[in-house]
């Protein structure tokens, strides 16, 4: 098995899409397709403008620094564009898991199978590099687009956390939907589904 080693610079990549890690040079790249308000309904952090996209890409590597997560930027090698991030965070070397994350990409590259070469590297990566046994991800019960797109790269419902986030409106509360694919479930159908569906 090989540890997450966060001083390492891991670059993924296929035909379609290469994953590096994100650093503060990647703003001015980032801020081009950033500026969409949709693409950050579901955010804590908000990266819509210059201002708020260098707090988020500098709290994303000062996490990296503390070895809590691990951020991508996603560069589309069709379009030879940076398309948006992606993270790994919660990383257990000692319960042999992890989780996927604070994915978004810019709307020129929503539903253009951009996501799913994305996810295929980051599974691949976790499960036969790192070894994992199981990758977790969760979302806002409302969100339905996201959930809807952890659905198609093979992703299993596990439940709801009850009144986990505050409200898109912010009044009350609203659920987390969990989700997860096992290191078994992987090797089994998922890998092949998936492949299946990059081009």
């Amino acid at each position: 098995m090989t540890i997450l080693n966060f001083s390492e610079d891991y670059i993924l990549e296929n035909e379609r899409v290469r994953l590096l890690p994100l650093q503060i040079s990647h703003i001015k790249e980032l801020i081009k397709i950033s500026k969409e308000e949709s693409i950050w309904i579901h955010f804590f952090e908000k990266g819509n403008n210059i201002e708020s996209l260098t707090n988020y890409v500098i709290s994303a590597i000062n996490y990296r620094n503390l070895k809590k997560e691990y951020p991508f930027v996603i560069y589309d090698k069709s379009k030879k564009q940076f398309a948006g991030c992606t993270r790994l965070y919660d990383y257990s070397k000692e319960l042999n898991t992890i989780k996927l994350g604070h994915t978004w990409l810019g709307k020129d590259f929503q539903g253009t199978k951009l996501n799913k070469n994305v996810k295929y590297l980051l599974f691949d990566f976790a499960f036969n590099k790192l070894q994992v046994e199981r990758i977790g991800f969760g979302a806002y019960s409302d969100n339905k687009v996201s959930i809807a797109s952890m659905l198609s790269v093979g992703c299993k419902n596990e439940g709801v956390l009850r009144n986990m986030f505050p409200s898109i409106n912010g009044i009350g509360r609203t659920d987390a939907v969990l989700m997860s694919i096992l290191k078994d479930e992987w090797k089994d159908s998922v890998r092949v589904q998936l492949k299946n569906k990059l081009t």
